[in-house]
C-alpha cells in the first residue's frame, strides 16, 4: 500500500474519518498487543466525543492538606503540586493522561479544559473523576473519566510528576504514545508500532466496507469471511 499520510495531522485526520477504537484494538490483538485498552469505566463526558493525540502522562498522589506545615517533600507545600506546571507543558495534539490518586476528588475541571483548549491539546483522560461538566461540555473539549464528582482535589491530591511512564489498569503509557478514545473505550498505541497499526487498521476499515456492502447485497457471513477474510 502506498503512503497513506505524510504527517501527524494527516494521520489523525484519517483516524477521525475512517476508524474507531474497536477496529484499532482488533489490529493490536493480531499483532500480539492484547492489553491496550484502558479500564472500561473510563468514558467520555459526551458520547460523541472522539480524542486522538499523544500522551502527556501525569502522576497524581493523595494528600491530606492543601499545604503541609512540615514535610520532607517540598511538593507537599505547593498547592496542587506540579499540576500547573504540567498544564503549562501541554502542547498541541497532546492528551493529559493522569492516574495515581483515589476516587475521592475530581482530577480535571473547567479551567483546566480552558487552558488545554487554548494550547490545542487533544483531550484529557483521568483515572478518576472530572467536574465542572456543563462548562466542559460548552467548550466541547474531549474529557474521559470514571464519572463526575464535584469535590476538589485541592486538599486531597497533588500532581507529583509528569512526562513520565505511568500505568493505568495494567496498561503502560509512555510519553508520546498515541491515545485514541471514543464512546466504546480508550486504547493506547505504542509509538514503536504506530505506523504498522494504523496502516493495518485503515486497510481493515476499507475492507470492512466491502464486506458490509456484500452482506447488504445478500452474501452469507460464511461466504463473506471466505472471500474477504474479515468479519
Amino acid at each position: 500500500m502506498s503512503q497513506l499520510w505524510n504527517n501527524q495531522a494527516e494521520l489523525f485526520g484519517l483516524v477521525r474519518k475512517e476508524l474507531f477504537t474497536a477496529l484499532v484494538g482488533d489490529v493490536l490483538d493480531k499483532m500480539g498487543y492484547l492489553h491496550q485498552f484502558l479500564p472500561q469505566n473510563l468514558k467520555p463526558l459526551d458520547a460523541g466525543m472522539v480524542m486522538i493525540g499523544r500522551a502527556m502522562p501525569v502522576l497524581e498522589a493523595d494528600v491530606f492538606t492543601s499545604e503541609a506545615t512540615f514535610s520532607n517533600n517540598s511538593l507537599l507545600n505547593q498547592p496542587f503540586g506540579l499540576m500547573f506546571e504540567a498544564l503549562d507543558q501541554l502542547s498541541r495534539d497532546e492528551v493529559y493522561v493522569c492516574t495515581g490518586g483515589s476516587y475521592n476528588y475530581a482530577m480535571w475541571g473547567g479551567l483546566m479544559s480552558t487552558r488545554a483548549l487554548k494550547v490545542g491539546a487533544a483531550g484529557a483522560v483521568v483515572n478518576g473523576f472530572s467536574r465542572d461538566t456543563n462548562e466542559i461540555l460548552k467548550l466541547n473539549y474531549p474529557v474521559f473519566s470514571a464519572g463526575t464528582y464535584a469535590q476538589d482535589q485541592g486538599p486531597r491530591g497533588k500532581v507529583i510528576d509528569y512526562r513520565v511512564a505511568i500505568e493505568m489498569g495494567g496498561v503502560k503509557i509512555n510519553p508520546g504514545d498515541i491515545v485514541y478514545g471514543d464512546r466504546d473505550g480508550i486504547i493506547i498505541v505504542p509509538q514503536e508500532v504506530e505506523k504498522d497499526v494504523f496502516r493495518a487498521a485503515i486497510e481493515k476499515a476499507r475492507g470492512e466496507r466491502k464486506v458490509r456492502k456484500a452482506l447488504e447485497e445478500g452474501m452469507t457471513t460464511v461466504e463473506a469471511f471466505r472471500s474477504f477474510g474479515i468479519m
